[in-house]
């Protein structure tokens, strides 16, 4: 539209971006000149990949600790009593964080995921696996868990669709089978009630971590976990109260540490950083970093408990790592 010359005419219309007219004031020689268009606003640049994946690293690493640490909790607590207490822990520490920075209330279509999340990840999984503790080794629960990231890729393909590649679909596998050629190795073929603890927990793990990577996208992955234990805390609090009146207590420097790190370790920072991980470089390569989740849980278990590896051992780390390498590639 061409510019008006005159300075002493008035009220000229003008078409504006989305096709509404509107009358302007007086025309100024100073208006007459032609504004240049503004630049778009840039983009937010992308979390690098390299730090999703540190990040996912940094949970793995974490959640080795959970089954030793657990181990030493049930030294001094029961298992009702270990997994109750642990989450009003944890709830403490996400509930003091969420109150401390002012965080509003997530929205009503966020309530149903983190109820998955809660009892996926901070009743079902912690619940079961310390149940098969009781009788099983530390390293047996560590080999069979190893098949967690299968799992989470299979409930995160179902769930939102997501597609990898052959290559992705074949390492994932093969690592799995390395994994599972272990356990059944070390259990000597035979399942056990401490195994179908285990499997079950595997199943709700999936479902909790593949429904707080996708909440990670849209909110703060330690507020994911962080309202995900308050939620539970109507429940785990008399839980842990009915609990520890029937379950004796045997103060220890073991179980006291160990209550403490998977109190706030593994139910909150772990989740803290393998959320925001997850929500980096995506829920399936995140996923298959858990390979190596068994064989650090297998190197914690000699470290602070005194178990002793098998030749294998060290067989299965290196098809495992193997296997990682490849599923970040196929993943890319």
């Amino acid at each position: 539209m061409r510019a008006q010359s005159s300075a002493t005419e008035t009220g000229p219309v003008a078409v504006t971006e989305v096709g509404q007219a509107v009358e302007t004031g007086p025309v100024t020689e100073a208006s007459t000149a032609v504004t240049e268009p503004r630049p778009a606003a840039a983009a937010p640049r992308r979390r690098p990949r390299a730090g999703g994946t540190l990040q996912a690293a940094l949970g793995v690493t974490a959640f080795s600790l959970t089954f030793p640490a657990t181990a030493w909790g049930l030294e001094g607590f029961g298992a009702w009593s270990l997994v109750a207490v642990r989450s009003v822990l944890a709830a403490v520490i996400a509930g003091g964080c969420l109150l401390a920075l002012r965080v509003p209330l997530p929205g009503r279509r966020h309530w149903a995921g983190l109820a998955v999340v809660a009892a996926g990840v901070v009743v079902g999984f912690p619940l079961l696996t310390t149940l098969a503790l009781k009788t099983s080794t530390t390293a047996h629960a560590a080999v069979v868990v190893g098949l967690l990231p299968l799992t989470t890729a299979l409930c995160s393909a179902l769930r939102m669709g997501t597609r990898p590649s052959r290559t992705f679909w074949a390492a994932a596998l093969a690592g799995a089978a390395a994994v599972l050629v272990f356990t059944v190795a070390q259990s000597g073929g035979a399942l056990t009630t401490a195994d179908l603890y285990l499997f079950g927990a595997l199943l709700v793990c999936a479902a909790g971590y593949t429904e707080g990577g996708r909440l990670a996208r849209v909110m703060p992955g330690w507020q994911v976990i962080g309202w995900a234990l308050v939620l539970c805390l109507p429940l785990s609090l008399p839980g842990a109260l009915l609990a520890l009146s029937h379950e004796p207590v045997r103060l220890t420097a073991h179980s006291v540490a160990g209550l403490l790190w998977v109190a706030a370790g593994s139910q909150f920072l772990g989740l803290v950083v393998w959320y925001r991980g997850m929500a980096a470089i995506g829920i399936p390569k995140a996923s298959q970093l858990q390979l190596a989740q068994p064989l650090l849980t297998l190197v914690w278990s000699v470290l602070l408990l005194g178990e002793q590896l098998t030749p294998a051992a060290p067989l299965t780390a290196a098809a495992v790592l193997v296997c990682i390498a490849v599923t970040q590639r196929g993943s890319a």
